[in-house]
């Protein structure tokens, strides 16, 4: 009995634990609702999506275009107060022509003729990208039952990465009130969008992935770049690719608290850092987890998700010129309305 007892316990603990993590998304809310961006949510054919849109305008957290069918969208979901949500038919809009040449002007050089772009931009998340690029929108969100292929070929194609921005990455926030989450929050990078690295290309995930800690999180970033080696501690290429990105992390970005190569236990845990990397200012510490590939970030961030209690948000987008998020397919209604205040937030600079 005194077993069960325990369990018993140790739910009651992980669930306020996940209870009180909340506060992280709340101040993103907040921080959200005072900047009253204007986001566009490009797939009104889907009822989850027509909810959120609705409870985003509920909840002050931005203002909402919502792309498809007027009267379709209303007749699909009765129950849901869409006053306050602006509605734009892609197929009818008086913009159409304007977004129409604009991408033509874009991809006309990749051998796009002005018919094409005119049916093209018709296309929602096409029509939403360029809402995007003119300025009409401040963020984009969708692929809610779009792949992400679908989401992402028109924010590069339009959007296209920001100045200097070598690739565009993602990263997810851990939320949980955990020993290891000082702040009640982990920020992990690369787990959902490129299977693979150069150094340079690592570095660069590790500098965004900080300035969004920052940004979205409201955390002061220590970054650790992980391996299966700590300072050396392993001989392999794939060591190396880790502790090439941290020296080049490093040169471009010096006020940054970024270190590496770091096991993960080094990274985290104080006592072994001591033992591992006694001179690291990041190690034992570290707030912001830089994976050395998809691999291995996707595996670890469902890992601490399904077997930690931590709550999961994300894949977020960066390294786009302007915010634009994908969703996963199986996403729930509060997880759109997180991305859009997430979204929000991103357009500050």
């Amino acid at each position: 009995m005194a077993f069960f007892d325990k369990l018993k316990m140790q739910a009651k603990s992980l669930g306020r634990k996940i209870a009180e993590s909340g506060t992280v998304i709340e101040e993103i809310k907040k921080k959200a609702a005072a900047l009253n961006r204007r986001i566009v949510l490009c797939e009104g054919e889907d009822s989850r999506v027509v909810e959120a849109a609705s409870a985003c305008v509920d909840e002050g957290l931005a203002r909402i275009v919502l792309l498809g069918d007027a009267e379709k969208i209303k007749a699909d979901n009765p129950g849901i107060d869409l006053t306050n949500v602006e509605i734009v038919d892609p197929a009818t809009s008086p913009n159409l022509d304007t977004y129409a040449n604009l991408l033509y002007e874009l991809r006309k050089s990749k051998g796009m003729t002005l018919e094409e772009a005119k049916e093209q931009a018709k296309d929602p998340t096409f029509f939403g990208a360029l809402m995007l690029k003119i300025g009409d929108v401040d963020g984009l969100v969708s692929g809610a039952c779009h792949s992400t292929a679908n989401t992402l070929r028109p924010g590069l194609q339009i959007i296209k990465t920001a100045p200097g921005v070598s690739a565009v990455t993602s990263f997810n926030l851990m939320v949980a009130n955990h020993k290891y989450a000082e702040d009640g929050v982990l920020v992990f990078a690369d787990c959902g969008l490129n299977p693979t690295y150069t150094a340079e290309g690592l570095a660069d995930c590790a500098i965004a992935t900080a300035k969004s800690a920052k940004a979205i999180a409201g955390i002061e970033p220590r970054v650790a770049m992980l391996s299966f080696s700590t300072k050396g501690s392993a001989k392999h290429d794939l060591v190396t690719l880790v502790q090439e990105a941290t020296k080049i992390a490093q040169e471009k970005a010096p006020d940054l608290a970024i270190d590496g190569e770091l096991q993960l236990d080094a990274a985290l845990v104080p006592e072994v850092a001591a033992l591992k990397a006694p001179d690291s200012k990041v190690a034992g510490h570290a707030n912001v987890l830089i994976f050395p590939d998809l691999q291995s970030g996707n595996i670890g961030y469902k890992l601490v998700e399904r077997l930690g209690g931590f709550d999961a948000v994300g894949p977020i987008c960066q390294g786009f010129d302007k915010p634009l998020n994908d969703l996963s397919r199986g996403c729930k209604t509060s997880d759109i309305v997180c991305a859009v205040a997430i979204t929000a937030v991103q357009t500050i600079r």
